[in-house]
């Protein structure tokens, strides 16, 4: 008996008692439409609110549900890299909660995976793709650091991607292990450090357009980018220093 799983979907959710069910379910109903096996892991980062409740009682309605309740807080990039090591996938991907990149986006993502990329990313700006879309753009100002902190991630780390943070990013099964297994990046930083690690360990990244619907209750603050750069400079660091363990490997 074959119990191989093709495809594993991992949200890591924070507080987010509200949009847990509606997105189980619209990940629910594409996912019964298609001929490969999988699985969806809802990953708690200590929530406070009763998304580990809303979440348990969508087993009953939604298939090859499971729910991981982290008692306490460590950051988004922790509980990413805690979904993706313990999936079971041949591919494994990682989206947001509040569903701003729904879940046939994979449409695009599988002919960049079938190709021989290892790595699949959606991205919202045209300058990666002319058709990436925002449902709603977000403020001048969030726009203007954005664009900051992406020519710093570009002269720093990681050439050639205008989108790194965008919460829709799928792995090989064997990437997912390299990659997230030398992640040392707990909080918002993390996209970036798993991109980087991909491009210095030689997998391919694949960039795909995505419509993406900005969530009006997002936790991403004017604070959140400051904390982001620290950590970009923090990545450089573990590369000039090997903390990664690429050189020795």
């Amino acid at each position: 008996m074959d119990n191989k799983i093709h495809l594993s979907i991992v949200i890591p959710a924070y507080n987010e008692e509200k949009t847990t069910s509606s997105t189980l379910l619209d990940i629910d109903k594409y996912l019964s439409k298609q001929n490969y096996s999988y699985e969806i892991i809802v990953v708690s980062d200590g929530s406070k609110d009763n998304t580990v409740r809303v979440a348990e009682k969508m087993k009953e309605l939604v298939k090859n549900l499971r729910v991981i309740d982290n008692k306490e807080n460590h950051g988004k990039g922790w509980v990413v890299r805690q979904g993706m090591l313990e999936s079971r996938g041949e591919f494994r991907l990682f989206t947001d909660a509040d569903n701003a990149t729904t879940i046939d986006h994979m449409e695009k993502a599988w002919p960049i995976l079938e190709q021989g990329y290892d790595v699949a990313i959606g991205t919202r700006d045209s300058r990666d793709n002319k058709d990436a879309k925002q449902a709603v753009p977000q403020s001048f100002l969030k726009r203007r650091l954005g664009d900051i902190g992406n020519i710093l991630i570009q002269i720093l780390v990681l050439w050639g991607i205008w989108d790194t943070q965008c919460g829709f990013k799928v792995f090989s099964a064997k990437a997912a292990k390299e990659i997230f297994s030398r992640t040392l990046i707990d909080r918002w930083g993390f996209d970036i450090e798993a991109l980087v690690l991909a491009k210095n360990l030689g997998f391919k990244i694949g960039l795909f357009p995505v419509y993406w619907i900005n969530n009006p209750n997002s936790r991403v603050k004017l604070a959140t980018y400051l904390k982001v750069f620290i950590e970009l400079f923090q990545i450089k660091y573990n590369l000039i220093t090997d903390k990664y363990g690429i050189k020795k490997g």
